[in-house]
């Protein structure tokens, strides 16, 4: 059962990998108090696991129900990811800048907890399609998975909580950087999500 546990942790881990997602985090959060970007990450932690958990002991009901395939899913999440390395590139990275400006007063900080940070980046099609993979094979792995993921979660909000700390010794300019940088590269996987979704497509 240990190992179980070992090889689920480090499944969730290579592919959520919340290090390469400190930094689109990191940009997100660049115009918010440490107050609320906590409770921002918090969040958005909280609503990946819920979304997360639901589809390991519901995922495949989920998807029969509404009669949507993970490639469709990829897709969507692809498309969704690509429009917000977008709006990075161009500086939009803030709640504050969410594209229109005489939306910018009404804009919610909280809302980007749930999307981009819950829904693509850390409960993405990528992560669901793992926990499903993983929960394959009755209650116990259900409940194995559930508990590494939790534990992922857990590590992930503890590396976020510091996220204005190295903010602040990286300094702005080089926060701008990062921010068109993450970008570029937010923007190339959700391209690269699309691209392998379709290959996957002609090839059924």
């Amino acid at each position: 059962m240990s190992s179980q546990f070992f090889y689920a942790f480090m499944a969730f881990f290579a592919i959520m990998n919340p290090i390469s997602n400190l930094p689109a985090y990191m940009a997100l959060v660049a115009d918010d108090s440490q107050k609320i970007s906590r409770k921002i990450a918090f969040r958005s932690l909280l609503i990946a696991f819920v979304i997360v958990t639901v589809f390991i002991f519901s995922g495949d009901f989920i998807f029969k129900v509404f009669g949507i395939t993970i490639v469709s899913f990829r897709i969507a999440g692809g498309i969704l990811v690509a429009v917000i390395g977008y709006h990075m590139i161009n500086g939009n990275h803030s709640p504050s800048y969410k594209g229109m400006e005489q939306q910018a007063v009404n804009s919610d900080p909280m809302s980007i907890a749930i999307s981009p940070l819950a829904m693509p980046l850390f409960a993405g099609p990528g992560t669901i399609t793992t926990a499903l993979s993983l929960a394959n094979g009755g209650l116990q792995n259900q409940l194995i998975t559930v508990v590494a993921f939790a534990l992922l979660c857990v590590i992930t909000y503890l590396l976020l909580r510091s996220a204005k700390q190295i903010a602040g010794f990286l300094g702005e300019n080089l926060m701008k950087i990062i921010t068109k940088m993450m970008g570029l590269l937010l923007f190339s996987i959700g391209i690269q999500m699309i691209i392998v979704s379709v290959q996957t497509l002609l090839k059924q």
